[in-house]
């Protein structure tokens, strides 16, 4: 399956959260889009599990096949898999960029990464799933700086600063303080029902 580039208050609203990564926008309709998303239905164990799974795809914009692959991985870790699976989704350089403060969502911070806006360690790079580690630096380069969407951001943050990822206000330089802890996503997760959705699927 791939990437999402729908409508995204949609999403958020069939999901029923508002995912940070996706969208910076909000809805005040609390009810799934439709003309029956305001009858109240009993969702199957299933549908609550698919529901779960669903939210850590469209707010990191991962494909089914990537967020699968990292579920193996985190699988094989000697760590819990649902809190290690969340640190890999976390350690994504296109999310460090977004919780640093450089982009207002994930997917516009996706954008600066593949567009070599952004530098890790001062070296370019142009791929969104690698993989940040403690130690690491971030910055944009002097034309991504200049990009309106980055300006606005640097300025007025839309989510307040992960405590994970430092970043000078002067230099513009972020720093990867330390792995992100699993109750650090910024939105409600249940990642044991994600465990369970894959349990019988990988």
């Amino acid at each position: 399956m791939s990437r999402y580039t729908g409508p995204r208050l949609k999403k958020i609203r069939a999901l029923g959260t508002a995912l940070p990564g996706l969208t910076a926008k909000t809805t005040s309709r609390e009810y799934p889009p439709g003309q029956h998303g305001q009858r109240q239905r009993k969702k199957s164990d299933y549908g609550i599990k698919l529901m779960e799974k669903q939210k850590l795809r469209f707010n990191y914009g991962v494909t089914e096949t990537q967020i699968r692959r990292l579920m193996a991985e985190a699988k094989a870790s000697r760590e819990q898999a649902g809190k290690k699976l969340l640190e890999f989704l976390e350690r994504r350089i296109d999310n460090a960029v977004f919780r640093a403060g450089f982009a207002p969502t994930i997917v516009a911070a996706r954008q600066l990464v593949s567009h070599r806006h952004v530098l890790l360690n001062g070296k370019s790079v142009n791929i969104p799933s690698i993989r940040v580690k403690p130690g690491d630096t971030l910055q944009l380069t002097v034309k991504g700086l200049k990009i309106p969407c980055v300006v606005e951001t640097i300025a007025t943050p839309v989510l307040e600063a992960a405590e994970w990822v430092k970043r000078d206000a002067a230099t513009n330089v972020a720093t990867i303080i330390r792995v992100p802890d699993a109750n650090e996503v910024p939105f409600p997760i249940d990642i044991q029902h994600v465990v369970e959705y894959y349990a019988v699927r990988l």
